[in-house]
C-alpha cells in the first residue's frame, strides 16, 4: 500500500500547508510546471518524487525530467504528462499512448482545474490535481493525495488554499 501526494502547476511556488499535507505521502507526484529545483528539492527530500516537465519549464528541468512518464505502483499502471486533455477530448499523442500502455491512471496537468473523472471508454481514471501556485486563472489551490492498494485506488483526499 502506497499513499501519494499528487500536484501541478507550483509555477515556483510551495508552501507549509502543502508540505504538511504531503508529510505522511510515501511518492509525491508533480505534473508539470514546477517551475524552479527549489520545489523538487523541498519535496524530494520528503520521499520519492516524479515529476514530468511542463510548458513553462526552463532546459534545465526540462533535461531532468521526462515529457511523458510511464511507471506502476502496487499493481496500477501510471500515465503522467503536463498537457494531456481529458476524456473525450485528449490530445492526439496522448491518446494513442493511453492506447497503446493501457494505464489504470493518466494524470495531466495544465489546466489549472482539478478534475478527477472515471474514462469508461478507455477504462482508466483521469486525475488533474489543478494547481498549486500562486499565478494563473485559478481561484483555489488545490493538491490531492490518495493510496493504491494493489489494484484499488482509494482514499482521495483534497488539499483546496483559496487565493487572497
Amino acid at each position: 500500500m502506497k499513499k501519494i501526494g499528487l500536484l501541478s502547476d507550483t509555477h515556483s511556488y510551495i508552501d507549509e500547508k502543502l508540505l504538511q499535507f504531503f508529510d505522511n505521502c510515501d511518492e509525491i507526484w508533480h505534473a508539470g510546471d514546477i517551475g524552479n529545483f527549489d520545489i523538487v528539492d523541498k519535496l524530494s527530500e520528503k520521499t520519492v518524487f516524479r515529476a514530468v516537465y511542463g510548458n513553462i519549464d526552463e532546459a534545465r528541468m526540462r533535461i531532468s525530467f521526462p515529457e511523458l512518464l510511464i511507471f506502476s505502483v502496487e499493481d496500477i499502471k501510471i500515465v503522467m504528462t503536463h498537457i494531456g486533455g481529458y476524456p473525450k477530448r485528449y490530445h492526439p499523442n496522448v491518446k494513442k499512448v493511453l492506447l497503446k500502455e493501457k494505464p489504470q491512471i493518466f494524470i495531466s496537468g495544465h489546466s489549472h482545474i482539478l478534475k478527477v473523472m472515471n474514462d469508461e471508454q478507455l477504462n482508466l481514471l483521469h486525475i488533474n490535481p489543478g494547481a498549486y501556485g500562486r499565478t494563473g486563472f485559478h481561484k483555489v489551490r488545490t493538491a490531492l493525495r490518495f493510496t493504491i492498494d494493489k489494484k484499488n485506488i482509494k482514499d482521495l483526499e483534497i488539499l483546496e488554499i483559496t487565493r487572497k
